[in-house]
């Protein structure tokens, strides 16, 4: 079953929950809408801080909310009991293109800011001076940096490039990050070390990047229609390098939903399942049964609903039984994939949320 939410007519580039699922962030042209999740989303509050549009957003796991924008900017709100409201804090990115994905780490201590500056920002709070500052990643990086993750370690880190690699750093920062355990990325870690460079046999855009929920892989998703997944298996011993190519248009996004299968969606609207260790496509998330609610009920229906519903009309006017994008809840592109409390989340350029049982 899956539960949609129709938020916008703008789309809807990325989306956030909270650690307990309470309240929602979705990206809107350059604002960023903070919702509570209950039957239905509420709209609570609006976060205007950026002059461009807002390309990501991420709640930590204590309720910061991250944003960063084509603007060449991130910020960093908190809520002010005392102005019952949320702040922004300064961020000292130092990019001069735009800033295009964010992502805290698992701890909330640091954050990661992907540019088209060829640059990844990692972020840490300075205390003195109340305001977030970087240390870049650079080499080899030459190409537009599309997605990243990080691993469970809270140190390494995974970014995916328009050059088609993807690339495992170390982010390790003197004086916040506890010495990492030994893994199959490598014992030794300072900070910019690169633990893995791998791309597929096209080399095609890579549009997201995530590690497996053990850390121990890496999964991604290129603009030639492939998944792969690479398995490293300690220095010195080449990785396990699976890559499935299909006849679906591109994906945007992946998740691991568990230790061997993972979720896709993107260009091709539906929310495919794949499972290891041969990394196949098992299924199509069912979508027969829907529940839909409608919440900016006063603004005007978009382009791309309105295209839709002309296409389920037959000759006489009457709604068609099947719809003609393959039954898919989505009608335009998805551009993100969340997990939130054991269901998958998708969002997309049709202004959409969509919940679904997996």
């Amino acid at each position: 079953m899956s539960i949609t939410y129709k938020l916008s007519n703008k789309p809807i580039h990325d989306h956030s929950y909270s650690p307990d699922g309470s309240i929602m962030a979705i990206t809107k042209e350059n604002i960023v809408e903070i919702y509570q999740v209950s039957s239905k989303p509420t709209l609570i509050t609006t976060l205007k801080g950026h002059d461009k549009t807002v390309a990501s957003v991420d709640i930590s796991i204590d309720g910061k909310i991250l944003t960063c924008s084509q603007d060449r900017n991130a910020l960093v709100w908190d809520w002010d009991q005392s102005k019952n409201e949320y702040v922004p804090t300064l961020v000292l990115l130092r990019i001069n293109r735009s800033a295009n994905y964010c992502r805290w780490s698992p701890n909330g201590s640091k954050f990661a800011v992907a540019s088209s500056d060829r640059i990844v920002a990692v972020c840490y709070y300075e205390e003195e001076n109340n305001w977030w500052v970087s240390k870049h990643l650079k080499k080899p990086i030459k190409s537009t940096i599309t997605s990243l993750d990080w691993h469970p370690n809270n140190v390494l880190l995974a970014t995916g490039s328009t050059d088609g690699h993807v690339r495992v750093f170390s982010s390790f920062i003197k004086g916040l990050d506890e010495k990492p355990e030994g893994s199959v990325w490598g014992t030794k870690l300072p900070f910019q070390t690169l633990c893995g460079d791998f791309t597929n046999e096209t080399g095609g855009w890579v549009h997201d990047v995530k590690f497996s929920l053990d850390g121990d892989s890496v999964g991604f998703v290129s603009h030639d229609s492939s998944l792969t997944i690479v398995s490293p298996q300690g220095e010195g011993v080449p990785p396990v390098f699976v890559n499935t190519f299909t006849s679906h248009l591109p994906f945007k996004a992946l998740s691991f939903i568990g230790p061997n299968s993972v979720v896709v969606s993107g260009h091709n609207l539906n929310l495919l399942v794949f499972e290891g260790p041969n990394w196949q496509q098992t299924r199509v998330v069912d979508q027969t049964v829907k529940a839909v609610a409608k919440v900016d009920e006063d603004e005007e229906i978009s382009s791309h609903d309105a295209l839709n519903m002309f296409r389920q009309l037959d000759l006489k006017g009457r709604v068609k039984e099947k719809s003609t994008n393959g039954g898919a809840d989505h009608t335009n592109t998805v551009e993100s994939i969340r997990i939130v409390n054991g269901k998958v989340s998708t969002s997309g350029i049709d202004g959409k949320v969509v919940i679904f049982s997996v």
